[in-house]
């Protein structure tokens, strides 16, 4: 997706600009038509076209409401990924022990699931642009992992199966409890489903039926316009004609955009923006919850108030580690 705040004038009539051309055209013919040789039963009452347009612009406007409803739940579902992808490295980090007294192996487990969070938030991207995406995620998995993805079809489906794999494995050498993997679990189900939901959003196409008959409808009008305006405005009916139409032509442009936000277009929803932002946030995350591990301790006794801060354990102290 584009990421600019201010789209070029050129590139929004860059869609219509072979449509203005023939209705440039045709408008001046009308013109001629009328002005030079003096065709004057080409009119037509000016309510005609004028009851036409009242029916597509209601059409246009129902066609826009259901295009921007898809793009919403589109960016809604991708909102509810930064959230889950937040809580799923928040559930990592604090479910698990102190790698200091278990060994590398919590560390390890840590990094994978963080790092595989990352992979598969830029990899669903892709994957919903229908490209690929090996080449964005090889430098957060392993190799092994990487020919596995190479072996599926559904790579974020792949991606979260490891993910699954990695939390039993946490299960079974004691990292985390039964509940801790229920609740981690549950985290990865939300996630797939956002992902399905993508899915459906992409794979359900907008009712071709129903854009062929607006379209035709447009072209109608536009066909009648300029015979119900050239007897009031003469020549000047031609920027009038090419105006009128732009601006059906635009919002007929506009909904066709919309009602497919993950095409990578620049009305598409931001997902490669997001996925950075997730990268930036667990990544920001895990350092952050590394360096706390040896951090500073307070100091509670059972019956007292916290009273100092200490760096070594000493026995007979209750301590909470920060």
């Amino acid at each position: 997706m584009l990421l600019n705040k201010n789209i070029p004038l050129s590139y929004v009539f860059g869609k219509i600009k072979s449509e203005v051309i023939v209705i440039t055209l045709y408008a001046i013919l009308i013109a001629v038509l009328y002005e030079n040789y003096h065709i004057s039963r080409i009119t037509i009452p000016i309510a005609v076209p004028t009851i036409l347009g009242t029916v597509i612009s209601l059409l246009l406007g129902f066609r826009s409401n259901q295009a921007y409803d898809r793009w919403w739940e589109a960016r809604h579902i991708w909102g509810a990924i930064v959230n889950d992808s937040r809580t799923l490295a928040r559930q990592v980090m604090s479910f698990t022990p102190d790698a200091n007294f278990n060994g590398d192996g919590v560390t390890q487990f840590q990094n994978r699931m963080i790092q595989r969070q990352i992979a598969w938030t830029y990899c669903l991207g892709k994957h919903l642009r229908g490209q690929k995406c090996n080449h964005v995620t090889e430098k957060y998995i392993s190799t092994e992992e990487l020919e596995y993805l190479r072996k599926t079809d559904n790579k974020p489906a792949a991606l979260l199966e490891l993910s699954g794999r990695d939390i039993k494995l946490a299960l079974e050498e004691g990292w985390i409890n039964r509940f801790q993997q229920v609740e981690l679990d549950r985290t990865l189900t939300r996630l797939c489903d956002a992902m399905g939901k993508c899915e459906r959003i992409k794979n359900t196409v907008f009712p071709s039926t129903y854009s062929l008959y607006i379209h035709f409808s447009l072209l109608l009008f536009i066909a009648l316009l300029p015979f119900g305006v050239i007897e009031y405005f003469g020549l000047f009916e031609v920027p009038l004609v090419v105006a009128i139409s732009s601006c059906f032509l635009l919002i007929e442009k506009m909904a066709i955009h919309l009602q497919d936000p993950f095409e990578n277009k620049p009305t598409d929803t931001p997902m490669t923006a997001i996925a950075k932002n997730i990268e930036k946030n667990l990544n920001n995350l895990y350092s952050l919850h590394s360096k706390g591990k040896t951090s500073i301790v307070h100091n509670y006794s059972v019956d007292e108030e916290p009273t100092e801060f200490v760096t070594e354990a000493v026995p007979g102290k209750v301590y909470f580690v920060l």
